[in-house]
């Protein structure tokens, strides 16, 4: 995760909000455990979903001579990486938290920077290149909220997060070697 300050950080909303008559979460972790493990997994899912967009952007405006290639493979890439959004959020959910659900919220919690729009579209090389790196930012944040959710003996989130590597690592391995 990169660094910001606390008060520009925002902080996981609890859920259920506290008067709605639900009972409060209880799943064997303390609450300070869970919001831990919600904020890593915040930025983990900002990560995830900024990655994901830029793979649907570089799916639509590929051009060269690697396009079917790379048209494909992005397209694999984006479609997978779209249903691992939902098991990241819901896994917030789980741990009594609001997940975060809009650009402005993505924008400030994650680490990987935004591709400018259709105007200034990077050859194929530098999408590739940019994806590489961008898959293992997340690996990087998913490393880091990996050992939060180890720590408070979370292991759902554990085995969420060691899938997660193990995909974008591969995807990582995969892009760079179209470099090589």
């Amino acid at each position: 995760m990169k660094a910001k300050s606390a008060s520009k950080r925002p902080s996981p909303v609890a859920s259920p909000a506290k008067g709605s008559g639900a009972p409060p979460v209880d799943i064997g972790m303390s609450s300070t455990d869970r919001k831990n493990v919600a904020d890593g997994l915040s930025h983990f899912l900002a990560d995830a979903y900024t990655l994901y967009l830029k793979t649907h952007n570089f799916h639509w405006n590929v051009t060269g001579p690697m396009f079917n290639t790379l048209h494909v493979m992005f397209e694999t890439q984006y479609a997978e990486q779209w249903v691992a959004l939902d098991e990241i959020a819901e896994r917030i959910r789980a741990l009594g938290f609001n997940a975060p659900g809009s650009y402005a919220e993505f924008t400030k919690l994650s680490s990987i920077r935004e591709e400018p729009g259709l105007a200034d579209t990077a050859d194929w090389r530098e999408m590739v290149r940019q994806l590489t790196v961008g898959n293992e930012a997340v690996c990087r944040t998913a490393r880091s909220v990996l050992s939060t959710a180890d720590d408070a003996s979370d292991d759902p989130t554990v085995d969420l997060l060691t899938q997660r590597l193990h995909t974008h690592e591969k995807y990582a391995w995969m892009l760079r070697s179209l470099l090589q």
